[in-house]
């Protein structure tokens, strides 16, 4: 009966009588709604006074949970004004914490740009080259730019492996370690490391945002990958190599060597289930263990 009262409080007929709920909250119950189908692909969504009324929310939170689904393209037309549609693919491929392992270049950027729907955004990344980070953070920035989010501040913390240890991988196939791949590893974690800091830092004068950008160094070559978003979700992959060809300095190499772009994201959401819970809560003591202990200062040369 819960179910069907919630489900007719959305067409504005009934208000749900529930405790005071947040955003993503809101936007998880909105999603399960489109996925099953009783919100069908085309139809407007109630008014943001309707649905704050029955989540018992303020208009900031459904606001803030529209825009979580926008970015997961389930939602079109998503502002202050007229209400929401529903999007004509919605409901078709599951994304958001409940969609199925997708590759990183997938499944990373509308789960960034979701975190960023919160006042304060908080970012903790452990990566090889923070390449997969930067390149999601570009839809965040475009919404920012074009005035549809400004979340209050900004923090991320990147932990990447040193400059100076022996890198597990990339390495080669046969024979000594190649000095070429190892410069070629660290140039583009500087690259990718300056690009990221630069774009975030930016918003403090562009739109006024604090923004905060930390690198540390792993003694040690990560054989995963992590990324935790505002506490509430982590995304985990793992590394997995294979051998493939490279050329260096007009030079043919077989090496071992992961892709990490294509390394496929399991998502674990706070609130989700006792293990889901759990593991979101383990993985965010580990960060932080490593971040406050064995890590370094990383300058990005």
């Amino acid at each position: 009966m819960a179910v069907e009262a919630e489900h007719t409080a959305v067409n504005g007929r009934t208000r749900s009588q529930r405790p005071q709920r947040s955003h993503r909250d809101v936007a998880d119950e909105l999603r399960s709604r489109i996925r099953s189908g009783v919100l069908r692909p085309g139809q407007r969504m109630p008014t943001q006074a309707k649905l704050a009324d029955e989540f018992g929310v303020e208009r900031g939170a459904v606001r803030q949970a529209l825009r979580i689904l926008q970015s997961e393209h389930l939602l079109t037309n998503v502002s202050k004004g007229s209400p929401a549609t529903v999007a004509s693919h919605a409901g078709q491929a599951p994304t958001g914490p409940g969609a199925p392992p997708q590759p990183t270049t997938v499944a990373l950027a509308p789960r960034i740009s979701a975190a960023f729907a919160a006042p304060h955004v908080e970012i903790d990344a452990l990566c090889l080259t923070s390449v997969s980070l930067t390149l999601a953070m570009g839809e965040p920035l475009r919404e920012i730019h074009a005035g549809r989010i400004k979340p209050a501040r900004v923090d991320v913390r990147v932990l990447l492996p040193s400059g100076r240890i022996d890198l597990a991988f990339p390495t080669p196939v046969e024979g000594p370690d190649d000095d070429r791949l190892h410069s070629r590893w660290l140039a583009q974690r500087n690259a990718q490391g300056h690009v990221l800091r630069h774009n975030l830092l930016a918003l403090r004068s562009t739109h006024g945002i604090d923004v905060h950008v930390s690198f540390r160094a792993l003694p040690f070559t990560p054989p995963v990958k992590l990324y935790l978003l505002n506490g509430s979700e982590a995304l985990f992959a793992y590394y997995t190599l294979a051998r493939r060809g490279e050329e260096i300095d007009h030079e043919h190499l077989d090496v071992y060597d992961a892709q990490g772009t294509q390394s496929m994201l399991f998502s674990f959401a706070r609130g989700a289930g006792l293990r889901d819970t759990t593991f979101v809560e383990q993985s965010g003591l580990w960060f932080d263990a490593l971040w406050e202990t064995i890590t370094t200062d990383l300058t990005l040369s």
